[in-house]
């Protein structure tokens, strides 16, 4: 809800007063110590909640030991290192030492998390930290926490470090959508660019929405090149009760987990249009089957690298800038193989102002590697423009309700053939456009797209060539994000140039060499 939000905006505004006025940090140094906390008040709400249901068996709390806790997907907290128990203590007690201790005791109980949390608590003012645990003690937030507060303080205190390259956090509607259309109930999941492990998290919340266990039902396994980063990915699994291993590397040049054809799952949010990939390090990469992209752009690197990273029966599900759907010369190339060998299974268009820092549009690319065994659907492609569906939160950001989110998946389920999923109160919408509850094609909503027709537009990915225009509200036409997605093109476009002109130079320098 908005009002949601600017709550939560407002408290996270308020932690931030405390640690300007009160403390030494840099700005950029501030979403530590409030991460730190947010992580110690997210592991005891879900121990709390653990434990009410333990007790209810007619178990105590004394009765209950460490792995009982454990196999029901929470850690283990000692009583010093709960949240609950910071909250009553006050300036006259040394806090940072109480919650360094318990981020020791934490780290002690829990061997994935040693040297990860943040122990400078004791160089705070007693005072401050009191305040910040009263701010922080009514925090209500969903999904990826840990990616959803860094973003805060990226966004309003280091917006260039968070812009950077496009990285920025993937908003939880548009990760449960991807994670809603792929279906990982069970397996091996992968996302070589895994921020804070909001992916990971929203899978885990995927399978326990369908009454399993994703603790046992899953395994997951990320690569992040940011230190800090990979720190907040570690708490992310450990509060939520995933196993797995997040690696710190740079995945342009390094497959910490030797990826090729290994994982029934991947997702990612890739930073976009990145330059200055050294392309000499990448020429006998197994991850690039397709061939290595001559623009001075990764976003066909990326792609190969989650496709090459699927098992025969695998599906993946990712953001990408629009201008990949169209982007021509060698990635065309490498579109077309993609396209061609009936990996490529549903596109959609996602409207602006869904990010927390940038405004762009963007579309995610799913692929299902055991969609080409589907004499029926292996030479489809199902283009879904979900443009005109979202929610307006606050002026400047847009999500998809639960509804929305079950709506847009279900059609992609009756694509698919399969039932679809009615829980979030989706049914009359949905029964509204489908009537009969059987996929159809609709103008301005979606197309399901032959071979042929792909071909006959160039191989483009775009939903805007396919699902034609239905009926619009009259100012749906945003200028400036139609100007940001031209400049994004134009962009694009001109490194293309640049890379021809440099090609022709040198074949007319070779050429008058050799007279």
């Amino acid at each position: 809800m908005a009002a949601d939000l600017v709550a939560v905006e407002n408290r996270l505004w308020a932690t931030a007063d405390q640690l300007w006025a009160n403390t030494g940090l840099k700005p950029s140094e501030f979403s530590t110590p409030v991460l730190g906390l947010i992580f110690l008040r997210y592991a005891d709400k879900r121990f709390t909640d653990v434990q009410a249901v333990l007790t209810a068996k007619g178990l105590t709390p004394d009765d209950l030991e460490p792995f009982e806790y454990q196999a029901e997907g929470v850690m283990y907290l000692p009583d010093e290192a709960r949240f609950s128990h910071l909250l009553t203590l006050t300036e006259g007690d040394n806090l940072g030492k109480a919650i360094n201790n318990a981020m020791a005791l934490v780290e002690a109980h829990n061997e994935d998390l040693k040297g990860v949390l943040p122990r400078s608590f004791n160089k705070l003012p007693n005072p401050t930290l009191v305040e910040l645990l009263r701010l922080l003690a009514p925090l209500e937030l969903e999904g990826d926490a840990f990616g959803k507060v860094y973003e805060y303080f990226l966004g309003n205190f280091a917006m260039k470090e968070g812009q950077k390259g496009g990285v920025f956090y993937t908003p939880t509607s548009i990760v449960r959508l991807i994670v809603e259309i792929i279906e990982p109930y069970h397996g091996r999941i992968f996302d070589p660019a895994c921020g804070s492990g909001g992916m990971f998290v929203q899978s885990a919340e995927f399978v326990r929405r369908h009454h399993k266990n994703a603790t046992s039902e899953l395994t997951v396994f990320g690569t992040e090149k940011a230190s800090d980063t990979v720190k907040l990915a570690k708490m992310n699994l450990a509060v939520h009760g995933l196993s797995g291993k997040i690696v710190e590397a740079n995945s342009f040049y390094e497959d910490p987990h030797k990826s090729v054809e290994r994982f029934d799952f991947v997702m990612a949010n890739p930073p976009f249009n990145v330059s200055g990939v050294d392309k000499d390090r990448l020429k006998d990469d197994p991850r690039l089957p397709l061939g290595l992209p001559s623009t001075d752009n990764a976003n066909y690197l990326w792609i190969q690298y989650f496709a090459s990273a699927l098992n025969a029966k695998g599906r993946a599900g990712f953001v990408m800038a629009n201008s990949a759907g169209d982007a021509r010369g060698s990635e065309l190339e490498i579109r077309k193989k993609l396209i061609q060998s009936g990996a490529v299974d549903v596109i959609v268009s996602i409207g602006s102002n869904f990010f927390y820092t940038v405004t762009l549009p963007c579309t995610l690319w799913f692929l299902d590697m055991g969609k080409a065994r589907d004499e029926k659907r292996r030479d489809q492609v199902l283009f879904l423009d979900a443009r005109a569906v979202f929610r307006q939160v606050t002026r400047a950001v847009r999500d998809f309700t639960d509804e929305q989110v079950e709506y847009l998946a279900n059609i992609v389920r009756l694509y698919r053939v399969e039932k679809p999923e009615l829980d979030a109160g989706s049914k009359a919408l949905l029964k509204d456009v489908f009537p009969k509850m059987r996929y159809a094609d609709v103008a301005g909503l979606c197309k399901v797209a032959t071979l042929e027709e792909i071909e006959a537009q160039g191989w483009s990915l775009n939903p805007g060539r396919y699902v034609g225009v239905g009926e619009r509200a009259a100012d749906e036409f945003d200028f400036e994000e139609r100007l940001r997605e031209l400049n994004e093109e134009f962009e694009v476009l001109a490194g293309e140039a640049r890379t021809l002109e440099l090609r022709i130079a040198e074949n007319i320098a070779g050429i008058i060499t050799h007279q």
